[in-house]
């Protein structure tokens, strides 16, 4: 039998490497977590290979002073705490000091640092010093990562595919952007630039940096405290979804955390209005006493322990509810069209429609405008006036003389969203032509009044409102109807009863049966009393009411699965499900033709719905065209020619 016996150094952080660093994305993460507990204000981060033959980290932070730089690559030697009360305080990013030692011990590591007085340089390969020697006093440090698990091999095998590896990189730098909007981080790899944030701490900007600006105009913000947790950020509105979970992200106090009961939180705010099997994007900020939070659990520290996570989870619940309650969520039928076949920009177009937009509002203003003198016409040298481009890759470019006459130029600029007239209309004057008054943006209201016109194939209905044509699904629109009726008459619980004249007796097996003795409270919670006949049936001698005639055993047959599929159902889980089960048993189904009375009625339910924009299974009720919309689909609206102008 071998000996006890102390490790070697090398062997212990090329343990420690094991649990901290298991791929590219790894590195990329604790060095970035490095920069941001620096201070720094710019990151920049140069991949090579998906980071396995490259990893470079350069920031603006605090640097480390000469005299540290080895100290730094000794296991468990740290800047951010001191004794055992400062883990329970834990402000900082790292903390472990595992992070330098396990990288250097797998790698070729290079790192230039200086506080912005002298600077220092050290290269460590695969755990031993090579050199160290002074180097440029640049404020900042660099840290390069080369030749990645050179000296344990056996770790590449379990390494994806490149591009698998480099998308897991972006992930989470992503989420690292998301947590610290106030710094600028830029990615690039192979020369490629991947992501840049302009560090101007508006998160906002930073998820349309990941996501594309297309994107922000479907988020909405979040905004709820308590005594303990404050709450922020932005969610997406229904109709911009996802197949996975993994593009919500969450960050507790900037520190990006994978929390299942947050997580789920989220999804349970947007309640019926996510389609089964979608999922929001969603960037939810938490603020709270460090206190609260056991950031010591795991080597990677992006699973924490929480203090009172349950009311947490209640907290971001309701303000993911309350973000989305009082919105028009209506879908625009000519986007959906358009989805299938988007075609890039042609800039020559754009060109023209622009040329002509500003035509059109130049002989607008000179229908409002009093006559005046034409100035005298200026030499022509052959050349228009062109506008440069501005370009802003760092802070210094913001300091720049185009960016000064940039901002001179469009500083009383009255900025709105894409798609409206930037034309500003003056006071009320005599003699204001039509054309301006259609300049006015329409109020808008929640849910439109909507004026029945027919029905289409059984299925759809036509309606009219004064901002254009919807199409409404009937089965959805009296899904959403029942629903709410359900909810409510499933909550109240009341002592109505409809007596079986033959009872209703299902047979389980023993375990079925055991687990239906432990659920008889949560289902006598929505009016469905089962009584125990034998030891493996139970008979049912009435139900409630709301049941549909015809279909009592089946009902009571799918209700008793919930609890037997899913032991942890609360009681407030079960009257969903009930009211979602019975609201689609109950709705009109497809190829069923409506008189004008049952059309209009159900018209007029649908508008008074908590949510009526969405079925109980989160597909959409209705879609909307606007007028201009059907322009579009008939031609009415063409692109502009410049020799009609």
């Amino acid at each position: 039998m071998t000996k006890i016996h102390e490790l070697s150094d090398v062997l212990t952080d090329q343990i420690a490497a094991g649990e901290v660093i298991e791929r590219p994305a790894s590195v990329v993460k604790e060095l970035v977590e490095n920069a941001i507990d620096a201070h720094s204000l710019e990151i920049d981060i140069t991949l090579e290979e998906a980071g396995l033959q490259k990893i470079e980290v350069r920031d603006d932070g605090d640097g480390i002073s000469t005299d540290e730089v080895l100290t730094a690559f000794k296991r468990h030697a740290t800047s951010k705490i001191t004794d055992r009360k400062d883990l329970f305080r834990v402000k900082s990013l790292g903390f472990r000091g595992e992070a330098l030692p396990s990288i250097a011990s797998v790698s070729n590591v290079t790192m230039v640092t200086s506080t912005g007085k002298t600077g220092a340089a050290v290269t460590i390969k695969g755990g031993e010093l090579v050199t160290q020697k002074p180097a440029e006093a640049r404020r900042g440090t660099t840290v390069t990562v080369a030749d990645l698990f050179y000296n344990v091999p056996a770790r590449l095998k379990y390494l994806k595919s490149p591009n698998t590896e480099l998308s897991k990189i972006v992930d989470i730098v992503n989420r690292l952007a998301f947590g610290h909007p106030e710094i600028s981080i830029a990615l690039t790899h192979n020369g490629r630039e991947l992501l840049r944030t302009a560090g101007r701490g508006d998160q906002l900007q930073v998820i349309g940096s990941v996501y594309g600006m297309a994107a922000t105009g479907q988020m909405a913000p979040i905004k709820a405290s308590d005594a303990d947790f404050k709450i922020s950020g932005y969610v997406s509105l229904p109709a911009l979804t996802r197949a996975s979970r993994s593009y919500i992200s969450v960050l507790l106090n900037g520190r990006y955390v994978r929390n299942f009961a947050i997580t789920k939180a989220v999804i349970a705010g947007y309640g019926s209005k996510l389609m089964v099997g979608r999922y929001p994007l969603a960037v939810i900020n938490i603020e709270m006493d460090p206190l609260l939070v056991d950031v010591n659990v795991h080597p990677t520290k992006q699973e924490v322990r929480l203090s009172k996570e349950e009311a947490l989870s209640h907290l971001v619940r309701t303000a993911v509810a309350a973000a989305l309650g009082d919105r028009n969520l209506i879908p625009d039928g000519w986007d959906n069209l358009n989805k299938r076949a988007e075609k890039p920009v042609d800039l020559r177009v754009m060109s023209q429609a622009l040329t002509a937009v500003s035509r059109g509002q130049e002989r607008v203003s000179a229908a409002i405008q009093p006559e005046k003198k034409a100035p005298v016409a200026a030499p022509d040298d052959g050349q228009e006036d062109r506008h440069q481009p501005v370009t802003i890759r760092s802070r210094q470019d913001l300091k720049s003389p185009s960016m000064a006459q940039f901002e001179s130029k469009y500083k009383n600029e009255v900025v709105r969203p894409f798609g409206e007239s930037n034309f500003i209309e003056p006071a009320a004057t005599s003699g204001v032509s039509q054309e301006t008054e259609l300049l006015q943006a329409p109020t808008t209201e929640r849910f439109p009044t909507l004026s029945y016109i027919g029905q289409f194939h059984g299925t759809y209905l036509l309606a009219e409102a004064p901002d254009g044509l919807y199409m409404l699904d009937q089965h959805a629109a009296q899904e959403r109807v029942n629903y709410e009726y359900y909810r409510q008459k499933i909550g109240e619980v009341a002592d109505d009863q409809q007596r079986l004249l033959v009872p209703i007796v299902i047979d389980y097996s023993t375990s079925d049966m055991l687990k239906i003795r432990d659920h008889t409270d949560t289902l006598a919670s929505v009016g469905l009393h089962v009584e125990l006949f034998g030891s493996n049936s139970i008979v049912i001698h009435q139900h409630p009411t709301w049941f549909k005639a015809g279909q009592e055993e089946d009902t009571v047959k799918e209700m008793i699965d919930w609890v037997l599929r899913d032991g942890r159902l609360t009681v407030a889980q079960f009257r969903e499900k009930t009211a979602i089960m019975m609201s689609c048993k109950r709705a009109i189904k497809a190829n069923h033709h409506l008189d004008n009375r049952q059309a209009k009625a159900l018209l007029t339910k649908l508008a008074t719905a908590e949510n009526p924009f969405n079925c109980p299974h989160g597909r959409p009720v209705l879609v909307h065209f606007t007028d201009t919309d059907m322009e579009k689909l008939f031609k009415r609206i063409q692109d502009a020619h410049e020799s009609a102008l």
